[in-house]
């Protein structure tokens, strides 16, 4: 697994490294809190390229891998509230398997979780990520923050975010449900 650190240079500070989003494979992430520091963190799960981007204010802070919902467990596309978040968790579906510094979207079994990502659909519907961006991710994240699913491709991380909030940022989209 490789984290892309941060990268100094001795430019001023308000020049924020780039996240090179195009060169990542399986299992790695890119992590640049610093680009921007406030404004609402709001997550893309693009299940077509099986990547997140992650935005703080509308600025990209974060680029990961995933691993989406393989065939007969697809991942619900929507836009999608943290509802839950629990550092430890175990899966009350799957066996008890470890479902780490998961972020629950809906009460039918849907999260964001750390896991293993070996560049395809492989989970039961969950949308996997690399257990320190998981880690990173659950930090920065807080109860009712937006999460994006679609299965669209888009063009480019700054497109993503809108895209997403076109799609599914408005009436008729797939919120998660109350809890049972």
């Amino acid at each position: 697994m490789l984290a892309f650190a941060p990268v100094h240079s001795l430019a001023a500070k308000s020049a924020a490294p780039e996240i090179a989003v195009e060169t990542l494979k399986p299992g790695q992430f890119a992590w640049h809190p610093e680009r921007a520091s406030s404004g609402p963190l709001e997550v893309v799960v693009s299940l077509s390229q099986q990547m997140a981007y992650v935005y703080r204010g509308g600025t990209l802070i974060g680029a990961s891998t995933v691993s989406s919902g393989k065939p007969g467990h697809d991942t619900p596309v929507g836009h999608f509230p943290i509802l839950q978040k629990r550092a430890k968790h175990f899966s009350n579906k799957y066996d008890n398997a470890p479902m780490p510094f998961m972020q629950r979207l809906n009460w039918h079994g849907v999260a964001l979780h750390g896991g293993a990502i070996p560049g395809y659909p492989a989970s039961h519907g969950c949308v996997r990520l690399p257990h320190k961006f998981a880690q990173k991710l659950f930090a920065a994240t807080t109860l009712g923050s937006s999460v994006y699913i679609m299965d669209a491709a888009p063009g480019s991380p700054k497109a993503a975010l809108a895209m997403a909030k076109a799609n599914y940022g408005g009436q008729g989209t797939q919120m998660a449900s109350a809890a049972p």
